[in-house]
Order: C-alpha cells, then structure tokens, then sequence
C-alpha cells in the first residue's frame, strides 16, 4: 500500500540538511513502529521517497515523503502515533493513501508555493515603489539571469518559470511576497533568484541573508505546460478510516 505523509518543518529544524532528514525519518519510522516495507536484496532498505528537497534554513508546512506499508492503521490513529515520537520542529500534517498506480512524489513535483519577507533592516524604504516596479519587471517578455550548472554558468528565461507572484500581508500587518515557481526535475527555480533578478534590474543590493522563506505548499501539473493545472500532492491520495 503506497502512502502520502506531509509534515511540517519548522523551528531549529530548518537547519538539519535533506539527507539528515531523510535518515531521521527512517528511524522515525521504526520508532512509530510504521509497518513499512523494505527492499530486497543482501541490504534490504525502508521504502521511501521525499518530494523536494529543501533549502537549509527554510522553512515549511509542505513537505512530502512517500512510503510503501504492509499493514496501516487509521490515518487519524498514524498522524498520532508518528507525532508522538517526532521532534520539535517537525510534525506530520496528514498520512493519506495514494491509488496503486500513482508516482512517486519526487517525480511528479512541477511548482512550489513560498511566502518571503524582508528581515528587520533589509526592508524596502518604499514598498508601494518596490511592488509598482516589480510588477514591471515581471511585464518583460523575457528575464533572463545567469544559472549555476554542473557545466558551469549560462544565461537562462526564468519568466516562463513564475507563474504567480503578488503582494501580501502577514498576520501583524508586515509585508511579504507570495511566489510559485518552477519545482522538479524538469524546471527548478528558486525563489529568492526571481528577487536578487529585480534588485540588481533596479541597481540594488540583496543582502546574503536579505530573505526569510517559507515553503507554503508543492504541486503537480495535472494538464499540459501552456496551461498547467496544479493539484497540492496531498490531494492526490485519501484518508484511511
């Protein structure tokens, strides 16, 4: 049986590597005494795939891994259980069972949601000039931007990478931007690049540690590129009763 965990990760968290976390959730597993199940083979390992790997020092309630399970109890019941033995920081937001015939998360990833805001000091002096000349950068036919590769630096088009970006307003009233960008293998487009393209468009400077980021959710693309239909990867399974 194939099930869909999201959780949270929060706090001092942020700054435990995706490797790390991916061996913490193994133990996590055997803690929870998860049923999962494991390969075959001389070195037999748990059945496990985390959808996208997570920047150091990001945060996020959208996170995704992927087990396999021979037997489960209620989702309900699972959420409890596996939170009963997770740390601060972390914590497991639904457990939901995907149809036989579903991919694995990693490989069905195609954009990510993110909420950014300014560091106290980094702020804009004006916002209402800083969002009148974002919006003009994002009016140009093209955005282009020089890409570290394994192959080195080239200029790429990452305008056809966002596909929202607008003002918003935390809950005491600061503001921040809400981005959905490019996520996966086929096109990948951090969040934090779209920015430093427009300061330095603009002729300012992003601080190294200008930027706070929060990961609000991840998507697959249901429909074609022109016209992409995203669906949160946690729709795409069920609870168990």
């Amino acid at each position: 049986m194939k099930i869909r965990i999201k959780f949270a990760k929060e706090g001092a968290m942020k700054f435990i590597g995706h490797l790390d976390m991916m061996r913490y959730f193994q133990k996590v597993m055997r803690r929870a005494q998860v049923d999962i199940r494991y390969s075959e083979g001389f070195s037999p390992h748990q059945i496990m795939s985390f959808a996208a790997p997570l920047g150091v020092g990001v945060t996020s309630r959208a996170e995704y891994v992927d087990i396999e399970v021979l037997s489960t109890d209620s989702s309900e019941r699972m959420v409890k259980r596996i939170n009963d033995v997770l740390t601060e920081g972390v914590e497991v937001l639904s457990y939901k069972r995907l149809p036989d015939t579903a991919a694995a998360a990693m490989s069905v990833v195609a954009a990510a949601d993110y909420t950014m805001r300014f560091r106290e000091g980094y702020e804009p002096e004006d916002w209402d000039d800083f969002f009148r000349g974002l919006d003009d950068f994002l009016q140009q036919e093209s955005i282009l931007v020089l890409k570290k590769t394994k192959k080195g630096e080239r200029q790429i088009n990452i305008k056809p990478w966002i596909y929202k970006l607008e003002r918003d307003r935390s809950e005491n009233g600061r503001n921040q931007i809400k981005i959905r960008v490019a996520a996966g293998s086929a096109a990948n487009l951090k969040p934090e690049l779209v920015i430093q393209a427009y300061m330095e468009s603009r002729g300012w400077k992003l601080g190294e540690f200008a930027l706070l980021l929060h990961r609000d959710e991840v998507y697959a693309n249901q429909a074609g590129e022109e016209e992409p239909d995203f669906c949160p990867l946690e729709q795409m399974g069920e609870n168990i009763e």
